[in-house]
């Protein structure tokens, strides 16, 4: 049983006690969280180098989650980025296996109308890449045929759906100002738990309450419960309006899945940032 874990950046000033260099943050958060979503590579391709470095910091287990650039799915909209495409992922292959999934995250003018492009696409991906996708329309949620269209492209060439759960975000009125600009930039759409493959991939977005952030989750503990008994091995990541607590936060959701199955793998023990004296 693997449930990997992780937060939407590796780097946080709320994370460490000390300031670490750029070759020590991912090994630093890598000792504590097992995945992490490459939300900066939708702006812009790293250098190959860089990508170098980030497999030298972590595992050959680790996950990396990362978006696909801007020019593929939001300007071109999937159709005729062969080029773009050709280069993010020259320069991903530092990465080896710790490239657990391509997250193509759409825009939500993204709609029902489209899934021909999403099926071309998916389709002429050159093999061995594992897909995510995540939809914003709400036509693939509120629709049944919709939703059920999209399943059929993404079941074909064994892509998964991947989640966005904003709705403990949005319940109710917003405590302050990190809440109310993350719910003017996050989509607004029901909770999803279906699984399509064996690799599910979760992102819930809590609040700036702890507790009320935890108790959010519990619908996630019996879904990814039940995905590990299936067999499947989830991702989970957690957000938080300033992301400020997220990695405890990351940790303390699978421990909470841990307690019910105790046979899951535990997560990596941080070692210490400063060598211990006698005094």
């Amino acid at each position: 049983m693997r449930l990997h874990v992780g937060c939407a950046m590796w780097t946080h000033a709320a994370w460490q006690e000390r300031q670490l260099g750029p070759a020590e943050r991912l090994r630093w958060y890598a000792e504590r969280c097992t995945a992490v979503e490459g939300n900066t590579t939708f702006y812009a391709t790293p250098a190959r180098h860089t990508v170098e470095s980030w497999a030298e910091q972590t595992g050959p287990d680790f996950r990396f989650v990362l978006k696909l650039p801007k020019p593929i799915t939001h300007e071109r909209r999937l159709t005729g980025a062969d080029q773009e495409l050709r280069a993010f992922l020259g320069a991903m292959e530092p990465l080896g296996p710790r490239l657990h999934t391509l997250w193509v995250q759409l825009p939500g003018s993204f709609g029902p109308t489209d899934l021909g492009a999403l099926a071309a696409f998916l389709r002429e991906l050159p093999s061995g890449y594992r897909c995510g996708v995540e939809v914003r329309h709400p036509a693939f949620f509120e629709d049944r045929r919709a939703g059920q269209a999209l399943e059929r492209v993404l079941a074909r060439v064994g892509a998964e759906w991947t989640t966005f759960d904003t709705t403990v975000l949005f319940d109710g009125v917003a405590a302050g100002p990190a809440e109310q600009e993350a719910r003017s930039k996050k989509p607004r759409v029901p909770r999803r738990t279906e699984a399509l493959t064996e690799y599910p991939i979760v992102r819930y977005h809590g609040r700036d309450d702890v507790e009320r952030t935890v108790a959010g989750w519990r619908p996630w503990l019996d879904t990814v419960t039940a995905w590990l008994r299936e067999g499947r091995s989830p991702t989970v990541f957690l957000h938080t309006p300033d992301n400020a607590g997220a990695l405890d936060l990351a940790r303390r959701f699978h421990d909470e899945v841990r307690e019910r199955l105790p046979e899951l793998d535990p997560l990596p023990e941080p070692v210490a940032d400063e060598p211990m004296t006698l005094f």
